[in-house]
């Protein structure tokens, strides 16, 4: 079988790396791809916001199964349009992507469905959103309703914090996604993240994991597409597993297939472990980045046969086998990020970080420039290890970092660190 990978993140090297190992797999293509997946992936400059484009590359390459591994092709619609060219793809339609295209529209289905959540309110102008902040107390959340690359939340800590954050969502910061806001109650705990996949009617658990959203060491300075993650997640018990299927999963599917508009593809929910048990802060509609690196690093399933039942409507026939030792991911990032990140730069030592034990390297902001690798993006790098241990699959993964030339990058040092204080508690 050929398959088409949409997409040129640090996400979909670690698929395309999956993806690869596959025997089933003649021939592996990505688009655009990155520097990273070049060696794994024949690379094309398909115009992806071009359907018929795309549609045309997969008949000319006999294509069986396009994998979208981004968000904004998903809210595109790309699935609908491949499926009504009768070529099959791994993602959710537009009308079911809209569970991360619209933060508004998931709140909404939670409230349907007494699916756990903050509470909330959505508001279409700033006038009204800064009337409603007036009845309620910090801290507070404010989110651009729409696709803002991970950046569109801000957890306000003083009423003039949450006032400007409106202001900058209906003043274009996030260009058309802050054309509505939501404002919702601060919730207290653990986040963790939650992966299924889902088939329409079948749902089968993958794995947790834990990111760093925060900038800086510490969790602090601005959210970020993430800087870093493991997995498994340790507060992630068997019994909150189990409580996170049954009373947000499993209503969400339901919802979803009554409403017309059922789920299939990978459901990526973003919880907040409470005194109350698991509340869903988001839903993502994809695989995360950099969760995608540490999923795929344990993954021992051929992740082929996972995306095609999930496809093809039968989940039931397949399952899912992990290694039970962690991974961790550390994301490198051009100076500047998650502002304007400096590009351009050569980055050297990457054959010896890779020589490290137990390491894979995922490239996500990179391209290729007469054979040299050079930063191309805002986060450039995902520095995966295992280990028996997440404290040894951090230290794996600083090592092999510590081999890297790149004066223009930089990373958080304390990836993993609630994680490695459960281990030694």
């Amino acid at each position: 079988m050929n398959v088409l990978l949409i997409g040129s993140g640090g996400r979909e090297h670690a698929l395309a790396w999956a993806l690869a190992k596959s025997p089933k797999i003649e021939k592996l293509f990505c688009a655009p791809g990155n520097g990273g997946i070049a060696a794994v992936a024949t690379c094309t400059d398909l115009a992806v916001a071009d359907h018929a484009a795309v549609i045309a590359f997969c008949n000319d390459n006999a294509i069986g199964l396009v994998v979208v591994g981004p968000e904004a092709p998903l809210v595109d619609g790309l699935v609908d349009s491949l499926q009504a060219a009768g070529i099959l793809a791994f993602g959710p339609t537009k009308a079911a992507s809209a569970l991360e295209g619209s933060k508004g529209f998931t709140k909404d289905l939670c409230r349907d469905y007494a699916i756990p959540t903050a509470a909330y309110v959505r508001c279409t102008n700033v006038e009204a959103a800064l009337l409603e902040l007036q009845t309620r107390s910090v801290p507070i959340v404010i989110k651009a309703d729409g696709l803002a690359a991970g950046k569109g939340v801000v957890i306000a800590q003083t009423m003039a914090d949450a006032e400007a954050a409106i202001k900058d969502c209906f003043d274009g910061a996030f260009g058309g996604a802050g054309a509505e806001v939501v404002i919702e109650d601060f919730l207290v705990g653990e986040e963790a993240s939650f992966f299924v996949l889902v088939d329409g009617r079948k749902v089968l658990p993958l794995a947790t994991a834990q990111d760093h959203k925060r900038v800086g060491d510490g969790d602090v300075g601005p959210n970020t597409g993430g800087m870093g993650a493991y997995s498994p997640a340790p507060v992630m018990t068997p019994d909150l597993i189990q409580s996170t299927l049954d009373e947000i999963i499993e209503p969400t599917v339901k919802g979803m297939a009554e409403r017309g508009t059922p789920y299939q593809g990978v459901l990526y929910a973003g919880l907040m472990i409470t005194d109350k048990g698991p509340e869903l802060i988001e839903y993502n509609v994809r695989f995360g980045d950099p969760e995608c690196q540490v999923l795929m690093a344990r993954l021992q399933s051929d992740v082929l046969d996972l995306l095609l039942a999930t496809a093809q409507g039968t989940l039931n026939d397949v399952s899912a086998k992990w290694d039970a030792a962690p991974a961790l991911c550390v994301v490198m990032a051009g100076e500047g990020y998650p502002g304007t990140p400096k590009k351009g730069a050569e980055i050297k030592g990457l054959d010896a970080a890779s020589e490290t034990d137990g390491v894979t390297i995922f490239h996500a902001g990179t391209k290729l420039d007469d054979n040299k690798v050079v930063a191309n993006g805002g986060r450039v790098l995902g520095v995966t290890a295992s280990g028996a241990t997440v404290k040894q699959a951090q230290e794996r993964a600083y090592q092999a970092i510590a081999k890297i030339d790149w004066p223009d990058g930089f990373c958080r040092s304390d990836i993993g660190w609630r994680a490695v204080e459960r281990e030694q508690a």
